[in-house]
């Protein structure tokens, strides 16, 4: 079964719908000045949303960060009782170790880069921590919203479990895990219309995730 994030999420609504469609994780930004970023007053007003079901833990949630103090990192952690943490920076890997969730590292992925992505998603898995493939875009932090070459992304899932994110869209989804056979795939701009999210996307994307596997 192939897991799958949608993130971003700016609203308990739909954050809702997000856990109503299956996901298994939900994300937010928490990284300044981006068009995503989120308060930790209103997280956690996501975070009661998605835990409301007694009993039910429903989809983890992750924070995103990049290139911010590990006391900033973890203070949000606590207060907003977040299960992982995805690292969009350059943190190096004894960042990684002191953070105190489980880590999603974010590897860029350049053209004709295999051997390099290779060998750093082998220094994550290695870590105990989750490796998650986006499009290298200079200067950008976090997603990209860009496909990357997704043969690159099928070698390496050959040989380790891997999230694959960038660019991928209720149309496309089900293409590229037919191709590439990740562990997980991830989501933000591709649930959106004009830079909010769209429920019928996100119902959409889940859809296509699940007949994917099918």
């Amino acid at each position: 079964m192939t897991r799958f994030k949608i993130c971003g999420l700016r609203d308990p609504a739909n954050a809702q719908v997000a856990v109503e469609s299956g996901a298994n994780f939900i994300g937010m930004v928490f990284v300044p000045g981006v068009r995503r970023e989120i308060t930790p007053e209103r997280a956690l007003e996501i975070v009661a949303a998605v835990r409301a079901k007694p009993g039910s833990k429903g989809p983890r949630l992750v924070g995103l960060f990049a290139n911010q103090p590990l006391d900033d990192v973890n203070n949000i952690v606590r207060r907003c009782g977040l299960d992982m943490v995805q690292l969009c920076g350059d943190e190096p890997p004894e960042y990684w170790a002191r953070v105190e969730a489980d880590v999603i590292k974010q590897i860029k992925v350049r053209d004709d880069s295999l051997g390099d992505t290779l060998a750093s998603v082998k220094t994550v898995v290695e870590a105990g921590h989750t490796a998650m493939l986006d499009k290298y875009e200079k200067g950008a932090l976090g997603g990209t919203g860009l496909t990357f070459d997704w043969d690159i992304a099928r070698e390496v899932a050959e040989r380790f479990p891997i999230m694959l994110a960038g660019g991928l869209t209720p149309d496309n989804v089900a293409r590229a895990i037919a191709k590439v056979s990740p562990w997980g795939v991830d989501v933000s701009s591709g649930v959106e219309n004009d830079g909010d999210k769209d429920p019928i996307k996100i119902r959409g994307f889940a859809s296509e995730v699940a007949r994917a596997d099918g």
